[in-house]
């Protein structure tokens, strides 16, 4: 192709020159046009594309699958105890990852998923957990809070709508999305109202629950690609579920009376004293059952869509005392490294963690008490210390109870 100006810059793969193309990128001794530059993109990306989905979907092998215990040692770092709780999502995630790799023989035995539910009081970690172990998967992960899911035609977001989240976090990867891990948060919230009918609709619970059942059974969904609501000239994602573990979250406060309720009934006979001594009265949530989540208000299809059930121990000041110090992101190592960052070295002695775990205990707040206590006491740091040229900060403890009082009488007054 004759060029017309021969000293005019061209590109170096089609050869146009620069009055030719809409844009030239000029490199060290070389030149190229924009349109290249998008053909080139096109090329590279259908080639991850196929590599990726020549290796299973993601860059793991079998053999270097976490094993459940490296799960639960990782999990160990972030969230103090609930050993049992991360035995349970050690393992379901270790399957997920099995069921991912299996070799597609129509001969072999199909390992079907297994969704998991936590139940656990407010502030015992189940957010933390979800929230921990995303960190250690090589799979998409998403979390999503079922309070604001309804019906489809009312006010709320649809059932879809947790797909698009999981689309989002892949940026829009169909075949990612498709081998993900959803985290339902505040499950209990879409309970049944009550077993009467009646005239009005139950739009955000056991409709949500119906709802629920397509995608944890497994099915193709049609997913609105931005959220809100469906319409008909809009442009759908079909996305199958098959392969999507879900696990779901809630504080079901209020089963412990449920459970009680049952644990009594059976407490009959000549055995029944020594079977109330066995009974642990103050943590009644370890005797959880699918049944329990019946007479809360889940529907028995979506109970048994969720076969895996475990619970989580409530916090007592030993264990609130070590969440407060001993993850890797602490509440307390989070202040250090905040005062760090401007070149001041901060010391809470130990009276003024203890004082923040017996506040936590008396508003019975759990660990995300901890924070709303410590920041209330460190306000006043944050806010001067920037600006002055201290370089060394003590917290006492006769500090931290002045501020959390004054705290305290600011809130009663403006109540």
């Amino acid at each position: 192709m004759a060029k017309k100006n021969q000293n005019e810059p061209h590109c170096g793969f089609c050869g146009r020159s620069q009055s030719e193309v809409p844009l030239l990128l000029t490199g060290l001794g070389c030149n190229i046009c924009s349109e290249c530059v998008e053909l080139a993109h096109g090329v590279v990306a259908d080639n991850v594309k196929h590599n990726k989905k020549h290796k299973g979907g993601f860059n793991l092998d079998i053999e270097d699958l976490p094993r459940p215990r490296e799960i639960k040692e990782f999990l160990d770092q972030y969230v103090i105890g609930q050993d049992e709780a991360k035995k349970y999502l050690s393992v379901a995630v270790y399957n997920h990852y099995k069921r991912i790799l299996q070799p597609k023989d129509n001969n072999d035995v199909e390992i079907e998923k297994s969704n998991i539910i936590l139940v656990g009081r407010t502030g015992t970690g189940k957010t933390l957990l979800a929230k921990s172990i995303a960190k250690k998967l090589h799979v998409p992960f998403t979390i999503v809070d079922a309070t604001v899911l309804t019906e489809a035609g009312y006010v709320g977001e649809d059932i879809e709508s947790i797909l698009t989240r999981l689309l989002q976090a892949c940026d829009y990867d169909v075949e990612a999305a498709e081998r993900g891990i959803v985290f339902i948060d505040e499950i209990d919230k879409i309970a049944r109202k009550g077993d009467n009918p009646s005239i009005t609709r139950d739009v955000s619970g056991e409709g949500v629950q119906q709802g629920l059942l397509k995608l944890l059974e497994g099915s193709v969904v049609n997913v609105p690609p931005q959220g809100g609501r469906k319409h008909p000239d809009q442009k759908m994602i079909p996305v199958n579920t098959q392969n999507i573990l879900f696990v779901c979250g809630g504080a079901f406060d209020g089963i412990e009376r449920k459970i009680a309720q049952r644990l009594n009934t059976h407490v009959v006979g000549f055995g029944s004293v020594s079977q109330q001594n066995i009974i642990d009265r103050d943590n009644l949530l370890q005797y959880i059952a699918p049944q329990d989540l019946k007479s809360f208000g889940l529907i028995p299809e979506i109970i048994g869509r969720l076969p895996i059930l475990t619970y989580l121990n409530p916090l007592d000041r030993d264990a609130l005392l070590r969440i407060l110090i001993e993850p890797k992101n602490s509440i307390i190592k989070q202040y250090i490294k905040l005062f760090a960052m401007d070149g001041v070295e901060l010391t809470i002695e130990d009276d003024v963690k203890e004082f923040i775990v017996d506040k936590a205990i008396e508003y019975k707040l759990g660990a995300r008490g901890l924070r709303s206590i410590a920041e209330s006491i460190m306000m006043d740091a944050m806010y001067d210390v920037p600006s002055s040229n201290e370089k060394n900060i003590i917290i006492t403890r006769a500090y931290a109870e002045e501020k959390l009082s004054r705290a305290h009488l600011n809130l009663h007054i403006g109540d």
